[in-house]
Order: C-alpha cells, then sequence, then structure tokens
C-alpha cells in the first residue's frame, strides 16, 4: 500500500492532541484542552479525534493507519529500571503509579480501540506506535521546505531520549546522536520553572520572560551561573551534558528537585505562588537562560557539523523557547531554520502521522516551498449562521459588516485605545493565537500592557506581548527578522525606535520596570527591548493581514499588539460562545466574531 490517509494521537503525559493526515497533507488538528476546556488536557483526545474524522467527513473504514506518538514499552522499561536504580527511594511513588501502567497504559493499544469504538465510527483497521522523538523530528522535517536538513530534538523526556540529533533526506529521517534520560536539559529548564514558584510543563514561558529582567553585572547572577556549572550540570564542548542527580528527585518521585539541597547551594528559597517577584529570582532565571542557550548553541554546532547540512529543523518542548530560537537564527550556523508551531506533546500527533505516512508507506516526498504557512490553522471553525444564532442564547447584541467595511472601522477602534477581540475562521493549533482566537490593541500605547495582563488575562503583570507585522515591513523595525508567521523568534527593536533607560534603573522593583515605557511602541517592547515577533502575509493569514494593513494606513505603524485570547489558567477559546464568554467576563472594549461585532458600549 502506498500512501493513505492516517490518524495521529498523542496522551495521556501533556497536552494531548489529535492530527489527520490525508495524502501528506495535514487536514486538520485539534488539542483535547480546547474541547475539555482543561489546560494541558493528557487525557486520551476523543473530542479532537471526532473533530478530525467530522471535519474531513471520514470514519475508520477509510483511514488506513491510527498511529500513537511513542512507544509505551519502552517507556515502562525506562520508569522500571529508574525507579529499581534508585530503590527504595521512589517507592511511594512507584505504588501509586505502576497501577496504572499495568492495567492501561502497558496495554495501550486495547485502550485506544476502546476509546475509538466508543466514537461509533467502525473500528480502526491498524495501530502502530512511532518512537517519540521520531514523531518530533517528523513533524518538524515533513512539513518544512527543505529536501534535506539536520534535525535537533530537545524536550523533557520520550521514552529514554532527551536531546536528539537526526539527518532528515526525503522521505527518511535517521538519528545521529543523542542523550538520554535522566540526562534532560530539558528537566533542568522545569526543575528551575519549579523552584521559582511556576507550574511545571506551563510556567516556562515565564521563566523565559522573566529572564530579561536579570542582569548579568549582579553578584547573584554571577553566582547562580557558577554553582550550576560547579554543582549541577557538567556541560562540554559538543553540547552534551552531565547532570548532577544528588540535586533532583523527577527521576524517583513527583517533585522535580531536592529542595534542602538546591536551598543550601542557592541560598534563597524556593519561591511560592504567591511571593512576590524579586531580583534575585530574575537573576536565577537568566542564569538558567543562558545555560540553556549555551547547550542548544553549542548542539547545534555539532548538528550542523555531523549532518553537513545549512538547514535545521527544530521541535520538542524547548524549541519553544523562542529566545533561544532567535540567538540560533542569529548565529548563523545555518542558513536556513524551520520550527514546529506546535513543538510540544500536541505536535507529536502530527509527527506520528506524518512519519507513518512517508516512512512506513514508503511514500516520496514532493516539497512545497510554500507549505509551511498552513500548518497552524488547523481547527474547528464557525459559519456567521452559528454567529447569529447565538443571539437567541446569549444577551448580546450583534451587529453585522462586510469586511471591506470591518477591517478599516476595526482598525481605527484600535488606533483610538481599544482592546478588540478578533475571532476568525479556523482555530490555531499549538500555543500561540496567530490572528484567529486573538486580542488585539495599539503598540504604540504605554497602557495597554498593563491593562491586558491585570485586567484582561489575569496574569502576571511582567509578562511581555508579541507584535503581529506585515511581513514585508518586519526589517523596518527588527534587522535580523525576515520571516516568523508562527511567533518563535525574538529579536530587538532598532535602537532608533527606543528610549535610554534612567541612570538609577537597576534600582527599580520588577513592577517598576515593567510599567516604564522603553521605545515608541510600549505595548510590545520587552524590559530588555527584544519582542517575540509574529510576521503575517497573505498567505499565513489574509484576513489578519488586510487588518493589520488597514491600521498602517491609519496610522503608519506596520503593527498590532497580539496575544491569545483566553484568561489565566485557561486554554485559548475556541467557539464563540467562550469567546462571548471571556469578552463579557474581561475589560476588552469591543469583540468580532466573522463578520460580527459586539461592544460593550452598545449594550
Amino acid at each position: 500500500m502506498k500512501g493513505g490517509i492516517v490518524l495521529g494521537i498523542s496522551a495521556y503525559y501533556h497536552d494531548s492532541a489529535a492530527a489527520l493526515i490525508q495524502h501528506g497533507i495535514v487536514k486538520a488538528a485539534a488539542q483535547e484542552e480546547r474541547f475539555s476546556r482543561i489546560k494541558n488536557d493528557s487525557s486520551f483526545p476523543i473530542n479532537s479525534v471526532r473533530f478530525c474524522l467530522d471535519y474531513c467527513g471520514l470514519t475508520f473504514d477509510e483511514i488506513d493507519i491510527v498511529v500513537f506518538y511513542d512507544k509505551p514499552f519502552l517507556k515502562f522499561e525506562r520508569i522500571l529500571e529508574t525507579f529499581y536504580k534508585y530503590a527504595p527511594r521512589g517507592i511511594k511513588a512507584f505504588v501509586k503509579h505502576i497501577p496504572s501502567w499495568i492495567k492501561s497504559k502497558l496495554f495501550l493499544k486495547n485502550v485506544i480501540i476502546k476509546e475509538l469504538l466508543s466514537l461509533n465510527k467502525g473500528k480502526p483497521k491498524k495501530i502502530l506506535f512511532s518512537e517519540h522523538h521520531l514523531s518530533h523530528a517528523a513533524s518538524s522535517f515533513f512539513i518544512s521546505s527543505f529536501h534535506e536538513s539536520a534535525i535537533l530534538t530537545i524536550d523533557g523526556v520520550g521514552e529514554w531520549a532527551t536531546t536528539s540529533i537526526f539527518k532528515g533526506e526525503n522521505n527518511r529521517i535517521e538519528k545521529i546522536q543523542g542523550i538520554n534520560f535522566p540526562n534532560s536539559i530539558g528537566l533542568l529548564y522545569s526543575s528551575c520553572t519549579y523552584y521559582l514558584g511556576f507550574k511545571v510543563n506551563e510556567g516556562e514561558y515565564k521563566v523565559m520572560g522573566l529572564s530579561s529582567f536579570g542582569d548579568r553585572e549582579n553578584k547573584a547572577y554571577k553566582d547562580f551561573i557558577d554553582k550550576f556549572r560547579v554543582h549541577i550540570i557538567q556541560i562540554f564542548s559538543d553540547g552534551s551534558f552531565n547532570l548532577n542527580m544528588d540535586y533532583f528527585a523527577f527521576q524517583y518521585g513527583s517533585k522535580m528537585l531536592n529542595e534542602k539541597k538546591w536551598q543550601n547551594l542557592f541560598s534563597f528559597k524556593k519561591r511560592s505562588i504567591d511571593d512576590e517577584i524579586e531580583q534575585i529570582h530574575c537573576d536565577f532565571a537568566l542564569a538558567i537562560q543562558d545555560l540553556t542557550e549555551d547547550v542548544v548553541l553549542k548542539l547545534c554546532n555539532t548538528a550542523r557539523m555531523i549532518s553537513n547540512s545549512k538547514n535545521l529543523c527544530l521541535a520538542g518542548g524547548v524549541a519553544l523557547n523562542c529566545v533561544i530560537n532567535g540567538a540560533i537564527k542569529r548565529s548563523n550556523l545555518f542558513e536556513n531554520l524551520f520550527i514546529q508551531p506546535a513543538s510540544g506533546d500536541s505536535g507529536g500527533a502530527i509527527g506520528a502521522a506524518l512519519a507513518a505516512y512517508y516512512i512506513y508507506f514508503d511514500v516520496d516526498r514532493i516539497v512545497n516551498f510554500n507549505n509551511n504557512f498552513n500548518y497552524s490553522l488547523l481547527g474547528p471553525e464557525y459559519s456567521n449562521l452559528d454567529i447569529s444564532l447565538l443571539s437567541k442564547k446569549y444577551p448580546v447584541r450583534l451587529v453585522f459588516m462586510d469586511y471591506s467595511s470591518l477591517y478599516p472601522f476595526i482598525a481605527k477602534e484600535i488606533a483610538n485605545g481599544k482592546i478588540v477581540g478578533w475571532f476568525q475562521g479556523r482555530m490555531e493549533f499549538g500555543p500561540r493565537s496567530l490572528g484567529n482566537r486573538s486580542i488585539l490593541a495599539d503598540p504604540r500605547n504605554s497602557q495597554i500592557q498593563k491593562k491586558i495582563n491585570l485586567n484582561i488575562k489575569g496574569r502576571e503583570s511582567f509578562r511581555p506581548f508579541a507584535p503581529a507585522i506585515l511581513e514585508e515591513d518586519v526589517s523596518i523595525y527588527y534587522p535580523n527578522i525576515v520571516s516568523s508567521p508562527y511567533m518563535l523568534l525574538v529579536d530587538g527593536l532598532k535602537e532608533e525606535y527606543c528610549f535610554s533607560k534612567p541612570d538609577h534603573y537597576s534600582k527599580f522593583t520588577i513592577r517598576k520596570k515593567t510599567d516604564l515605557p522603553l521605545s515608541k511602541f510600549p505595548a510590545i517592547t520587552h524590559v530588555d527591548y527584544s519582542s517575540r515577533i509574529q510576521t503575517v502575509s497573505t498567505r499565513s493569514n489574509k484576513k489578519f493581514y488586510e487588518l493589520i494593513l488597514q491600521f498602517k494606513k491609519i496610522t503608519g505603524t506596520s503593527m498590532v499588539l497580539n496575544t491569545s485570547m483566553n484568561r489565566a489558567g485557561e486554554p485559548i477559546v475556541m467557539k464563540p460562545q467562550e469567546a462571548i464568554n471571556c469578552f463579557m467576563n474581561s475589560e476588552m472594549d469591543i469583540l468580532v466574531v466573522n463578520n460580527y461585532i459586539y461592544s460593550k458600549k452598545n449594550d
């Protein structure tokens, strides 16, 4: 059999998802959290599978293979060997988790069949299991525009692998080199996330944002770097490393680290979630950010040498660290860089399906140099009829406007300081809203960043926002970016737009630093003058492009602030009614859903 239709599934660890591949094209993909409304839902993605089948009008009679994104037997082997190695430590975790493995996860094929049969859409013909890092690698390489490429996958842990270097050519992916558990730069970063008082597998973005408040001239930062390198991690010139496992607990228990040892080493206690963020926390965040960047750049150099490729594909959770991605881009180690927009475990569903399609079926790969603009907007969409029917269910008044009038009207409202919910087309797949489930605002407004963080999203005031920029104008503002359609690269704003910091700036509190305007576009300029950039073209998102173009005509500025439409602790909205609920329970001024406008002042 050559080619066909493949359903990919990721589940049971973090951010479950499903994706449907039809003749090499990703037709539909969604994360379970968007349906269940449970942030990072790890349960079997039954709703996501249902959506993929319904969207494509398929039953299991028409699907050739179902593929799971990792190999449970190998993962179970790693868990057993690790418990055995560290016994009797971890006996409580062993007793707690092993029964669920024996009951269900170890016999995952039966569980998958049972779950899929509950959909009443026939019985799956064949079920395969991909290796975890292969799924990540395939999710990036097979949707890139490269005929051949080095592939770097870095995350917490798969079955055994925590870091893998692959070489991709045509329809083949070959592993060249790797690092195995318990040595994991991803788990080290997550351990620091935990120590800084944030939630593991969710708060890593916060550590990345907080690191910009750190100061490399501070004694605390220098001490942290030294102590990490002497006591916790030994880094080699090729990017390989060893962790001192005496300081960790993730290998045998439910905690990430040995808190007493970390406190004795770093001389400050683990931060509680409600504790004020102080400069010492920022310097600590900068230290782990710099160490991780050092490891990743060394790995990139190794990947360049052993693959002999000018191209690099990135995947795995660490590939979502856009500060490091920006450093890779600026290093010029590779001529071309592609990063999977859903680099975490959700993207493993796409990768598992693509690996089966190309490798298992041995289908030749035809590279389309424009195909990598279509791998985010893959979820459900809603018609104007769906929207209009909501007026009977919700106490809202909807006003219809055709797009030729809608774009200039909303652009003018944004320019006048309004915060706009923008809901269009298919839902994004991955952690970023890219213009279809977004909150938009004027990047020139110095009050907007604080207002959105505190009064709309309900999150920490230091969190930065991204500019969505017309792709052809990005070089006007950011010197090192040509294209960044998935908001995965960071660059510094050109000096001509930046303001000087006061002489006593280093003495400011974190809150005061956050409130200080640092550029002509203060709402999207982080404390170190950087931004996480999204470029928008007619290929990537035509409606969003037209809106920004109208904003440019009115203001002369080729960008708007773009952040996801959700409140803290909630997944990004999927349905129109969820957008309305988010709008009603926050200080957004206007909500646009397709062609319909709802403004609070009208009610």
